[in-house]
This record gives structure tokens, C-alpha cells and sequence, in this order.
């Protein structure tokens, strides 16, 4: 599935010179109905989890959208809570709830609500959080909202509720970008973090690929081989709109977006071997960074923008490298195995993910930066592209379970594994958007 570093080109195929696989070429409207419907599956037990009870939602049997359903969901993908049995109880947000019965169920917390469709055509979701083992009314809040947007005032009380009850921003209404291959058509999708309510934002049988998303979530940067070479766009996620950043004598590709906004990193053949480039996010002339002989690529930038980590086989094979955002030299962050690609850093700088080739086998791992300790998160052997959740707590990456390609997301002690099972094609490439405006 990889391929050794000195023998990969730029060609479509290749997976680790240029940094996640998007494919697709631009679509004649910025969303198409969505094709692609995913299930989640979680799978794991981990060593704390927090046990709550979601009852049914008063009215929700009549809305298009399960809403306690899709809330359970998200709390128990994130590896924090295990969901209580609440069936046979009638609640809603402004219920008074009989909290010593909630106690014998063994419950820690409960939440209740409703779903009310107006006479507009909309829904008002309303819910309530109770803290059972204390007795306390933790609050609540209410959206009124379109049919379309059911799914995201469900990933919302899910955020409220992991907030309230963790202490730590909930992840469940950001969104992920992906990739499906379905015989010689390829798409990438912008969907909820859970995978569903998917929206096609580009489709071609040419192969783009690199997708990443700005820190705003307003815009996605790939590389397009429509012009059969690779080169470096830069596309409005609302409008369908793009731009093209970088197309310079050889190969364009391996895109990733500094904080600002404003930068891009990117790899560039221009003058040779594949070495390291700053560009305006807008265009405009490239600034190189690594003066080497050897392939630098897969560039990506610290959350404070201070250090870039990229990839690079100067030392005889690829390991992991981080530099000064401005360039400088570099210091090498991988020793512990011979084949070491893809970095991801989380947005809290503690953690680095990354694939490790082990025995032949591609694994995901997850490195402690502080320590430089180092594991294998997964038991499967062709595991790519890890991409952190903005809360640092989870990681999406890509795989092969029953012979497809799948997109897993793991808890960083890999614990807690949920797969998202598309059911149009192979599904491969993702990146983890940044938190949404509210």
C-alpha cells in the first residue's frame, strides 16, 4: 500500500509525498445532495467512563431525526460515557425527575428533552441536564432550527452536555472532509463528525488529494492532477469557489495551512528534489524553507504556528522532523522504528500522531511530546492519514477492515474505536475540521 520513500513519484497513487489523499475535481454547485450514509460502530470498553441516561425526547418519535439517539451516540464514540438504560420513562425538559430512581439505575447524569415542530415548518429541541449524583439542575438550552439542521442540534446538546460534565470542549458539531472512490469516481464530502449528514462538495474521475482545512473551517486546500501534474488549490467550502495557489515547474503538492489563515506550507520540485515552501494563501512567489538534498515533504504547522514538523529521508529513511515555522535547522522527533510518515499534531501540543511501519504493517501511533514515548494505537496493518479532533481528544485516520477502506476514529489511549462504514464506495483521507462558530 506504501511505498518505500526513494521510489515514490507524485502520481496519483502515491500516498506519502503529497499529505492525504482528496480526490475529486470541482463540482458544478458547492453541495450536492448527499449520497453517502454512514453507521457508526464503537467498539471498546475504556478504564473511566462516565454512566448516563438519555431518555427519549417527547415528540422525537414524530421527527425526522432521532435526537437522543444521535446525542447517546456522540457521547459514547468519545470514549467518556457509557450510555444508562432509560427506557420506559416519559421526560422532558421541564420534568421534575425522580433523581433517586436515576441513582438505582445507576446513572451519574440524565438528560431530557423535546422536539416540537412549528407551524413554519421548523423544530424547536429543547433538553435539560441533571447531575443525579449531586441532585443539581445543570441547565439546558433550546434551538429552534430547519429540518436540515436536526443533526447539528443534536451534536450541540452533545457538546453542552460533554462540556458541562467534563470540563472540555465537545467536538460533536465540527465537521470532517473525506474522501469516497466508487469505481472510477472519486468525491470529497464535508460531513458531521459522526460521518453522516454528508454533503458533495467536489466530484471528477481525476484524483485530487492533500485535503486540509484552514483553522477557519471556511476553506479546504488540495492538490488537483485535472491538469495532469499535480497542483495546489484552494476552495470556499460555502461557495464551491477555488482558486489556484501554487502551480510551478514540476510538482505542487503536500498543502498545509498556518494558523493566520494566511500561509500555506507546501512542497514544491520547482528547484529539484522536493523541498519545503511557504506561499500566500491567496498566491503569490513561494519562500523556501529546507535547503537539502534529500525529499522533504508532509508538512504541518504547530497550533501557535511556531514550529513546522514534516517528513524526510536525510537520515537514509523517512522519520519526522520539526523545524522553526521560518525555517532553520531542523531536529529529528522519531527514533523508535525505520519508516515514520504522515504527522499530525493536536491542538493542545501534547500529542503527535503518525504512521509507523511495523513488520510491514502500517499502524497508527500516537508520541507524548514532552517524553518522546511512543505506541501503537490499532491491531490493523494499513492504517493512514491520522488527523486530530480540535479538543485533542480523539483522531480520525484511515484504514482496511474486510478488504475496503474505512475511516476509524480512536480515542488516544486506543481504547474506544468507532468505525464509519460508508456505503458508496471506499472511504479514505479524512481531516478533522476546526471548532464551528455558534
Amino acid at each position: 500500500m506504501k511505498k518505500p520513500l526513494q521510489e515514490i513519484s507524485p502520481t496519483p497513487s502515491s500516498s506519502f509525498s503529497v499529505r492525504r489523499t482528496l480526490i475529486a475535481a470541482l463540482a458544478a454547485s458547492p453541495f450536492a445532495p448527499a449520497f453517502a450514509q454512514f453507521r457508526v460502530e464503537v467498539s471498546g470498553v475504556g478504564l473511566t467512563q462516565l454512566p448516563i441516561a438519555l431518555a427519549p425526547f417527547r415528540g422525537e418519535d414524530a421527527s425526522p431525526q432521532k435526537i437522543s439517539a444521535i446525542v447517546q451516540a456522540d457521547l459514547e464514540r468519545s470514549g467518556q460515557f457509557r450510555g444508562v438504560d432509560a427506557s420506559g420513562q416519559s421526560l422532558d425538559e421541564g420534568s421534575r425527575p425522580d433523581l433517586s430512581l436515576w441513582r438505582q439505575r445507576t446513572a451519574d447524569s440524565l438528560v431530557a428533552g423535546s422536539v416540537t415542530r412549528l407551524a413554519d415548518g421548523r423544530f424547536d429541541v429543547k433538553f435539560r441536564l441533571w447531575d443525579v449524583v449531586r441532585g443539581q439542575d445543570l441547565g439546558g438550552q433550546s434551538y429552534t432550527v430547519p429540518q436540515g439542521d436536526l443533526r447539528l442540534a443534536a451534536h450541540r446538546i452533545a457538546d453542552y452536555v460533554y462540556e458541562k460534565l467534563t470540563g472540555e470542549k465537545g467536538i460533536f458539531s465540527t465537521r470532517i472532509a473525506y474522501v469516497t472512490k466508487a469505481g472510477s469516481r472519486y468525491n470529497l464530502w464535508v460531513a458531521d463528525a459522526d460521518g453522516e449528514n454528508a454533503q458533495a462538495a467536489l466530484a471528477s474521475p481525476e484524483p485530487i488529494i492533500s485535503p486540509v482545512w484552514s483553522s477557519s473551517g471556511a476553506q479546504l486546500a488540495y492538490v488537483s492532477f485535472e491538469s495532469r501534474k499535480p497542483v495546489v488549490y484552494v476552495h470556499s467550502v460555502a461557495s464551491g469557489q477555488r482558486r489556484l495557489v501554487a502551480n510551478f515547474k514540476g510538482n505542487n503538492s503536500a498543502p498545509a495551512w498556518a494558523p493566520d489563515g494566511n500561509t500555506l506550507a507546501v512542497t514544491l520540485s520547482r528547484d529539484g528534489g522536493s523541498q519545503l515552501y511557504t506561499i500566500p494563501s491567496g498566491g503569490g512567489e513561494p519562500r523556501r524553507l529546507t535547503q537539502s538534498s534529500s525529499i522533504d515533504t508532509e508538512p504541518v504547522y504547530s497550533a501557535d504556528g511556531g514550529t513546522l514538523y514534516f517528513v524526510s529521508d536525510r537520515g537514509g529513511a523517512p522519520q519526522i522532523y520539526k523545524m522553526s515555522a521560518g525555517g532553520g535547522n531542523p531536529t529529528r522527533v522519531t527514533f523508535s522504528g525505520t519508516y515514520n510518515i504522515s504527522p499530525s499534531v493536536s491542538a493542545d501540543g501534547r500529542w503527535l500522531a503518525y504512521i509507523s511501519r511495523v513488520g510491514g504493517a502500517f499502524k497508527l501511533h500516537v508520541m507524548e511530546l514532552a517524553s518522546g514515548n511512543a505506541k501503537a494505537l490499532t491491531d490493523t496493518t494499513a492504517d493512514e492519514n491520522p488527523s486530530f479532533a480540535p479538543n485533542s481528544k480523539l483522531i480520525v485516520y484511515a484504514t482496511r477492515l474486510g478488504g475496503r477502506e474505512a475511516l476509524m476514529t480512536t480515542t488516544l489511549d486506543g481504547k474506544i474505536k468507532a468505525r464509519l462504514a460508508g456505503q458508496a464506495g471506499d472511504i479514505r483521507e479524512p481531516d478533522w475540521g476546526p471548532f464551528q462558530k455558534q
